[in-house]
């Protein structure tokens, strides 16, 4: 078995070319498990600024099979060619690829460092591996400890607390152009559309929430609005709802479903404003824009977008080295587990040859010669001689001391199933 990671990111790619790398998604998983035999199992991390496989391949003989299925699945949705997907996706081998699973779930591969929203969708990926039945006990053991080390980041840092999410920074940068009052924005007096359901709409909700936004109301290009928002005490557009009607009567939208085209458009947006001097700050969180690029050209008008939040990301501080510092122990720590468990099969199996060989020797005596003080002596010292190997064979494999866990495993073989007769005291 080896772990096997192809990612790509914010850090490497454009986000049109992320977008284009997302399509149907959901489908990759089920569908690289099924292509070929190399890849048992299969984890989809997918977010607004990476895409992420985290794959369990069968033998490391098989790595380049498995790269070969992962691009030519990604190449038919993407409309990249096989060659193209190869490229784009950076490849990371065991302790590497657990390492910078960590670190993304920890928040320290992202725009904005610390920022909080990674973690759930770390879990979330596990849970629809789960649905699809593309999990294997390595990429559980992976993924939850890849929860560990984020809250273990969060706890002894504070970069989950006090880092700002991609959310908050997005609302920050929208300040500067919404109206203001003796400097500073009166956010109580905002009217905002929100649109979209998903988990970057109820972020983006209780972000503006908590800056004290009160008007806010919810559109869903895909109708889920009103269960949405009666959820969560705001407002739903009904559907069918004229979103551009709306907008021209808004202060602040913040757009984030992700939804197949531009929900707002700058040539209508243009035609509805024709004539107003109300000021409009958008806030584009879609991977997928949301919104045309090109409002931002238009009078009046302010586009934050993913990009300007890379653009004016905090930069990393003192706690940041701490984090790295945590993330690596706990990969370490993961990668001596993985070894043990992938390790032992062969030590417990010389454990039970000699110590299944006492019992079947043990019970295969006549009545008349069996004596139950003899036996726990046996037992015990038969455990005992065994105890050393084991101990040095698995400190062995967790360090990945090929050598020496052969030299204990020769122990442990050298060791023969105990006379039981009578004579054996």
């Amino acid at each position: 078995m080896v772990l096997l990671s192809l990612v790509a990111s914010h850090h490497d790619l454009d986000l049109t070319v992320l977008e284009r790398l997302q399509a149907d998604v959901h489908a990759v998983g089920r569908e690289l498990v099924a292509a070929t035999n190399a890849v048992t199992g299969a984890v989809v991390l997918a977010t607004c600024n990476r895409f992420e496989l985290y794959l369990d391949v069968d033998d490391t003989a098989h790595t380049p099979r498995a790269r070969r299925a992962v691009a030519q699945t990604v190449a038919s949705r993407s409309g990249y060619s096989p060659e193209d997907v190869a490229t784009h996706l950076r490849p990371l081998v065991g302790s590497d690829a657990s390492e910078h699973l960590f670190a993304v779930a920890s928040g320290l591969e992202s725009m904005v460092v610390g920022e909080r929203e990674i973690a759930g969708q770390v879990r979330r990926a596990l849970s629809t591996a789960r649905r699809d039945g593309t999990t294997t006990s390595t990429l559980e053991a992976l993924f939850q400890a890849a929860s560990r080390a984020s809250r273990a980041v969060e706890s002894s840092t504070g970069l989950g607390s006090t880092g700002r999410s991609v959310v908050g920074v997005a609302l920050d940068l929208a300040a500067r152009t919404l109206p203001q009052a003796d400097g500073d924005v009166d956010w109580a007096a905002v009217r905002c559309v929100l649109v979209g359901t998903g988990s970057y709409a109820g972020a983006s909700l209780a972000a503006l929430k908590a800056r004290g936004v009160h008007d806010v109301r919810v559109y869903s290009p895909s109708g889920r609005a009103r269960a949405f928002a009666a959820a969560r005490g705001v407002t739903s557009l009904p559907a069918g709802a004229d979103l551009l009607a709306e907008v021209a009567r808004t202060d602040l939208v913040v757009a984030c479903s992700g939804a197949a085209g531009a929900v707002l458009g700058a040539e209508a947006l243009a035609a509805v404003r024709r004539g107003s001097d109300r000021p409009l700050t958008v806030v584009d969180l879609a991977l997928r824009h949301d919104v045309d690029p090109d409002v931002r050209t238009l009078p009046g008008v302010a586009l934050v977008s993913l990009q300007s939040v890379a653009e004016h990301a905090p930069a990393e501080h003192a706690a940041l080295c701490h984090a790295r510092q945590v993330v690596l122990l706990a990969a370490e720590e993961f990668e001596a587990d993985r070894r043990v468990r992938e390790w032992d099969p062969a030590v417990v199996a010389e454990r039970t040859r000699v110590l299944g060989g006492l019992e079947t020797a043990l019970d295969a005596l006549p009545v008349v010669d069996r004596d139950e003080t003899r036996a726990r002596s046996l037992r015990r010292r038969t455990r005992a001689q065994l105890h050393g190997p084991t101990v040095a064979a698995r400190a062995a494999a967790r360090v990945g001391d090929a050598a020496g866990y052969a030299r204990a495993l020769g122990d442990l073989a050298a060791i023969e199933v105990p006379a039981v007769g009578p004579s054996a005291a």
